[in-house]
């Protein structure tokens, strides 16, 4: 993904939908394990009806994004270019209680019994959607939902649309809700989590005059840790001050061993697709710290089918 000649890109916004936890910067710890969002309240309201539970965390954790990029209005309204804002969102359990709801609905009483009303929400790209249809983006509209390194992929994805200028700009949502069908699949109690980060180009956040937070520098998937480094630009001329990490590449012998490292999972629980976008979120809070150093979040390992490595700069 690295090439000197690309356009730069950068995030600009920054928002969350994650109990217990009230800002990004919250999350460099030692989280203080109230406050924060509240699904309680957080979810309901006229603009939540007829939606699946992640994508009313999405829609909460994008909000909170765009608005601290600076592109919605006093009336929360869209006012960058919605023709070309990319919308991309990373979960793997997202809307299945939704799916398991209409097949036991149609196992009962046949597909006469199911709702028009609930039909969207089994579409796989359902949350993305939403996020699209509140904000009028019309830009490219996808879900990445492949296990463990999906909000990572996301990220990748989204960097990439805007350096092939497919999109000016794009709004990356990792979401995973707490539910009994997610809680069964994951045989042990599921966390609601929702974080959006808004990307942009470089030069289009400096005319908007916009402080970036950190920059997207360097992306790889590959087999394993060791072979994924290289590709995504972690050399010894550019030190790396935080290794996010999860529990599969916690124990990857001695790569990075005198890096601080931070396993967001063993504090806030099962994160799943929203966790390569929330390792974002916590990277920019170190960039914007007094911290010296890169950032390198990681994800997948050994017991998974890759492994992929994004690093940030300031």
């Amino acid at each position: 993904m690295r090439n000197p000649s690309a356009r730069e890109v950068v995030v600009t916004g920054i928002g969350l939908a994650l109990p217990g936890v009230a800002t990004y910067r919250d999350l460099l710890g030692p989280l203080p394990g109230e406050g924060g969002f509240d699904p309680a309240t957080g979810l309901s309201g006229r603009e939540m009806r007829h939606k699946d539970r992640a994508s009313r965390l999405a829609l909460r954790a994008a909000e909170s994004a765009l608005h601290d990029a600076g592109l919605t209005d006093t009336r929360a309204a869209f006012t960058g270019m919605a023709g070309s804002t990319a919308v991309v969102v990373s979960t793997n359990l997202g809307n299945v209680d939704s799916v398991c709801e209409a097949t036991d609905t149609i196992s009962r009483q046949g597909v006469r019994g199911l709702s028009p009303l609930g039909l969207p929400q089994t579409s796989s790209n359902v949350i993305a959607g939403w996020v699209a249809i509140r904000y009028g983006l019309r830009g490219p509209n996808l879900t990445v939902c492949n296990g463990v390194t999906s909000g990572l992929d996301a990220l990748a994805w989204a960097r990439n649309l805007i350096v092939a200028r497919r999109a000016e700009a794009a709004v990356v949502v990792g979401v995973e809700p707490a539910n009994d069908v997610a809680a069964k699949l994951l045989s042990e109690p599921s966390t609601d989590a929702a974080v959006a980060v808004v990307l942009e180009a470089a030069d289009a956040a400096a005319s908007r005059g916009t402080r970036p937070r950190a920059t997207i520098a360097g992306y790889a998937r590959a087999r394993d840790l060791a072979a994924a480094l290289p590709p995504a630009g972690v050399t010894e001329a550019k030190s790396v001050g935080l290794w996010l990490v999860d529990e599969a590449c916690a124990g990857a012998g001695q790569l990075l061993a005198a890096t601080r490292r931070l396993d967001l999972e063993s504090q806030l629980g099962p994160l799943s697709g929203a966790l390569g976008v929330l390792q974002c979120a916590a990277a920019a809070a170190h960039l914007e710290s007094d911290a010296t150093g890169n950032v390198l979040a990681t994800a997948g390992g050994p017991r998974h089918d890759a492994t992929a490595a994004l690093l940030l700069t300031p």
